[in-house]
């Protein structure tokens, strides 16, 4: 079987039977990037917005509410599916988060330190790391080094690191 170049292709049989995956190109945020002082928060919002106005890929379903959604609802002390009523909603991000903060409770600057240094080493060191290792070589990207952590993974997959 010949292989061709290209971003977009998938690789069977060429190189070690190599598979290349990326995830559907989709208008999510970066992990890192935060609402208020969060990380992550952002990205929740984004999920949940485009997943009830059907625009979220079928590649993203299965880990709704799981997960980084699951440990960001924990850490605000909130329902995963409360908040998913709350956003169909509508208001900002902000006002959303505000509300997260008035049903659950408000973490304070040390908390929110915690998570936000919690989350960016998240994959590092931990008990996350083979899971990173596993979703880089399903991704065809074991030979980067770069790629440490479950924010710089899903950055990478999608096309903001280069």
């Amino acid at each position: 079987m010949a292989c061709e170049s290209g971003l977009l292709r998938v690789l069977e049989g060429c190189q070690g039977r190599r598979k290349l995956h990326l995830m559907a190109r989709v208008a999510l945020r970066s992990p890192s990037e935060k609402v208020g002082a969060l990380f992550y928060f952002g990205r929740m919002l984004d999920k949940i917005r485009l997943h009830a106005n059907g625009e979220l890929p079928s590649d993203y379903h299965a880990n709704l509410g799981k997960g980084f959604d699951e440990k960001c609802a924990k850490f605000l002390r909130i329902d995963y599916d409360d908040l998913v009523e709350r956003v169909k909603q509508g208001g900002t991000d902000e006002e959303i988060l505000e509300w997260c903060f008035t049903v659950g409770r408000k973490p304070s600057e040390d908390d929110v330190y915690v998570w936000n240094e919690f989350m960016r080493k998240r994959g590092w060191n931990d008990e996350v790391s083979e899971m990173v290792l596993q979703r880089k070589a399903e991704a065809g990207m074991t030979d980067r080094s770069d790629i440490q952590t479950s924010f710089q993974f899903i950055d990478a997959d999608e096309g903001r690191f280069p």
